[in-house]
């Protein structure tokens, strides 16, 4: 399957999409912030990213943009987590370069679907 890179600072969430990831048969590499996201996905390479918006040390936006901004991170889909559902939060993390932006709270099953459609939308 696939390698996946979760940025998320509250554990309890990270936790759960990380095994919910892993149990649909995904490799999952779990950070708490933006920047140590960056920092794994030099290392890692994986095929998508999941990235919560509000993080300390580094905002998503801000990693998204950096990812976007480096010639061999910058195709690698990136997908917002978050609980800020309005329309100017969800056009600036387009505007950053997500390729989607899903709300919490989702099901499991939700993500799973979203995750594997973007994944096949990319040849992954």
């Amino acid at each position: 399957m696939a390698r996946i890179l979760i940025a998320e600072d509250e554990p309890d969430i990270r936790e759960l999409v990380a095994f919910t990831l892993r149990f649909a048969g995904h490799e999952v590499v779990a950070t708490s912030n933006g920047e140590e996201a960056l920092r794994q996905a030099s290392e890692i390479i994986p095929d998508i990213i999941l990235m919560d918006v509000r993080m300390p040390r580094m905002t998503g936006y801000d990693a998204c943009r950096a990812l976007k901004a480096d010639p061999v991170l910058k195709d690698i889909p990136v997908v917002f987590l978050s609980a800020k559902g309005q329309d100017s939060e969800i056009q600036t993390g387009l505007d950053a370069g997500a390729e989607e932006y899903l709300l919490k709270p989702f099901a499991p099953d939700q993500l799973t679907e979203r995750v594997k459609a973007i994944l096949g939308k990319f040849g992954k």
